[in-house]
């Protein structure tokens, strides 16, 4: 019998159309690279093919790593161009091309359908798609009208000019929700870490960002139910996957913000109250939102590392952030003691893991990580000849933009053309996912040849 790759064998339920999401995302980086580039779209002019290039990337990519400041080099309009980038990579190409098709009364082809059931709902709802496809924009705009509506305000009340506080909390409301960690200021969200309105509510914005939409679908109609009196038979439970990505959130989060708080931060911090609220921030914005209300540079090596790690992790599947996922880590953890145990099971929450998903995920985090090295290779040998940049900012930089977070030691700016390249690819491929990357560019090959079984020691 024909077999087919180990990339195909993985999926269980089938191909899935990675050329389109590839050539999809390709497409819209390119046409927010030739929007940048209009004169109109800066302030100066100065931004080069290759700059607006790695800002269409990382806008596109909802990742946050800036070569050029945004509140200075872009004008309102440009600005404009980056934040509406922002949303269509952090919904998703294929998410408005359906609302298109759906709108015209058009239906979408196969590929596409197939495409948009994986991003969203991980399974295949038949008919129930359209509804829950509508639902699940709706709760978005929801979510993201109400960050604006309370960033607002508080600006307002720090008495910001009201138009310019409008495009301020509509900029940044859909930067955290989408998990982009751009900000129109200079100094990020530094000089505004003195406002409990603002930080909790990017905070907020940043979780719900990146558990995925059809854990907060999920979450938001649990909710709904509890509290409805025509389901007398209460809340429909809900689904394994939506339980292993809250439980990883929140168990990341703490441990994050634990280890920061006892790592330490920057001498800013003055006070315990200060610790704790910057601690929380970073550890939140550090999987997948690249956020800072603090030096990032001059926090120490062992918090670095720690957020490095984190960054690796990054979000969970169907949302907007990058990184290997939530579900991933506790499927391999779960698998790795399961083998410490001699169990030939791998469980989760009282529920066995198929194989197929566990060698996705083993195929995934290997790809990752041999990604990230050959990355680590490459900028250490393009960007470590000058004083001041070290192989920690090599490392923190690169999957920063594998797990499309943003965040920066400032070696960013700094970086030469090939540098900015290599980044740009390492967003990319973040964002997308390197296992969709591998499956949309091999070739599928078929062998009717089965080799016998050779004994090989290891350690």
């Amino acid at each position: 019998m024909a077999r087919k790759p180990i990339f195909r064998r993985l999926l269980p339920y089938g191909e899935m159309p990675q050329t389109l999401l590839i050539g999809g995302f390709a497409g819209v980086i390119l046409v927010g690279t030739l929007l940048l580039l209009l004169p109109w779209c800066q302030t100066k002019g100065e931004v080069g093919f290759v700059d607006a290039l790695f800002t269409s990337t990382s806008a596109v990519c909802v990742t946050g790593l800036v070569v050029v400041d945004t509140g200075t080099a872009y004008t309102l309009f440009g600005q404009t161009v980056i934040v509406a980038l922002i949303q269509i990579g952090g919904l998703g190409i294929m998410t408005f091309a359906a609302m298109a098709y759906l709108m015209l009364g058009r239906r979408l082809s196969l590929a596409s359908q197939a495409a948009l059931h994986d991003a969203f709902f991980q399974r295949d709802l038949g008919i129930e798609f359209k509804k829950k496809f509508f639902q699940i924009l709706l709760i978005t705009a929801s979510i993201e009208l109400a960050g604006i509506f309370l960033i607002f305000l508080a600006l307002l009340w720090r008495q910001a000019p009201a138009l310019e506080a409008l495009f301020s909390a509509f900029f940044h409301s859909i930067s955290a929700f989408c998990n982009a960690g751009f900000s129109i200021y200079k100094d990020n969200l530094l000089g505004l870490r003195d406002s409990p309105v603002i930080m909790t509510t990017i905070m907020s914005l940043i979780v719900l960002g990146g558990l995925g939409h059809m854990v907060i679908f999920e979450v938001w109609h649990h909710g709904k139910n509890w509290f409805s009196r025509s389901n007398p038979s209460g809340p429909h439970p809900i689904s394994t996957h939506s339980r292993i990505v809250l439980r990883t959130t929140l168990a990341l989060i703490t441990i994050g913000w634990a280890g920061i708080v006892i790592l330490g931060l920057t001498a800013a911090e003055t006070t315990w109250g200060m610790k704790l609220s910057s601690a929380l921030f970073q550890s939140i914005t550090a999987r997948t939102a690249g956020f800072n209300t603090v030096d990032i540079g001059v926090m120490p090596l062992a918090s670095l590392l720690l957020i490095t790690l984190l960054m690796f992790i990054g979000g969970s599947p169907g949302s907007c952030a990058g990184g290997v996922k939530t579900t991933a880590l506790a499927i391999s953890l779960a698998e790795f003691k399961a083998k410490l145990k001699g169990e030939e099971q791998v469980v989760i929450l009282d529920r066995r893991v198929p194989k197929p998903i566990l060698d996705r995920t083993m195929v995934l985090i290997r790809l990752a990580i041999l990604w990230n090295l050959l990355g680590v290779l490459v900028l250490l040998y393009t960007e470590t000849g000058r004083p001041g940049v070290g192989l920690h900012d090599v490392l923190f930089e690169q999957i920063s933009a594998f797990g499309t977070v943003g965040l920066s030691t400032g070696l960013t700016d700094k970086l030469t053309v090939i540098g900015r390249l290599w980044i740009t690819a390492s967003m990319f491929v973040g964002r997308l996912g390197p296992l969709t990357v591998a499956m949309g560019l091999l070739p599928a090959t078929h062998t009717h040849v089965k080799y016998p079984e050779g004994r090989i020691m290891i350690g």
